[in-house]
């Protein structure tokens, strides 16, 4: 899965100039994305996600709505469904209206009405690396657990369409997500290439956010793991958010 493109390239490259000089910044904070779980088709064959925020720099709101095939692990033609409000004083309520307006044709079509929740989760305010993450099905009594799975996350070094080494002065950074269950060998559900795709821009780092079901209780099958990606952007490590199916 892919995210957003980087922007303003050039005034990223001028916020690069202060590191590689080795002068000491203010300390900064990028656009840290919200995520909202829009669902499931009833037959369990797409998922749909919303992340949502104010864009840092230009503080204009905006809305990214995607719509995944899990049969495939791509997302559907048209989506991400975006909507950014140019303009000052403008609120996140109304591009996230917005952006529900332009994804409403593939979501109703799709018929992608049936709720999702999430069964584990590494909070934003939990003490952890988020580079792994221990869940279960969801059992019947309260707090049961069926079954145990690991997931791992390692990043490792990856060449991008954009010149990270002169923005950042490093390269950008891949992914390998691996799943570990009693039942079979470990399987990695996801690697990226030996080149990252232009929307990932210069991703920074990961982080396993989380991993989302339908409503059915026991069952893993259509799951999906939400991924936390980290690319660089005009005032610090940026976030936005990847799915990718857990294969079960």
């Amino acid at each position: 899965m892919t995210l957003n493109v980087v922007q303003a390239v050039s005034a990223r490259l001028a916020a690069s100039l202060v590191i590689a000089a080795g002068l000491a910044a203010p300390a900064v904070a990028g656009d840290r994305a919200m995520i909202e779980l829009i669902g499931y088709s009833t037959e369990g064959n797409y998922f749909a996600f919303e992340e949502y925020g104010i864009q840092d720099g230009s503080g204009f709101p905006y809305s990214n709505i995607y719509v995944v095939d899990i049969r495939t692990d791509s997302w559907i033609p048209g989506s991400p469904f975006r909507a950014r409000l140019d303009e000052d004083g403008a609120n996140t309520a109304r591009a996230r209206q917005e952006a529900r307006e332009l994804a409403a044709e593939a979501i109703d079509g799709l018929d992608i009405h049936a709720p999702a929740q999430f069964i584990a989760l590494n909070g934003d305010g939990e003490p952890v690396d988020g580079k792994t993450l221990d869940f279960g099905a969801v059992g019947w009594d309260p707090g049961a657990i069926v079954g145990m799975n690991r997931l791992t996350l390692e990043t490792f070094d990856a060449d991008s369409p954009t010149d990270c080494e002169a923005l950042i002065g490093e390269k950008a950074k891949g992914y390998r997500l691996t799943l570990e269950s009693g039942r079979v060998a470990p399987v990695v559900l996801h690697e990226d290439g030996a080149k990252l795709p232009n929307s990932r821009g210069c991703a920074m780092d990961y982080r396993i956010f989380g991993v989302v079901t339908g409503d059915a209780l026991t069952v893993l099958d259509g799951a999906m793991v939400i991924v936390s990606v980290y690319p660089f952007g005009f005032e610090g490590p940026d976030r936005r958010f990847l799915a990718v199916p857990l294969g079960q």
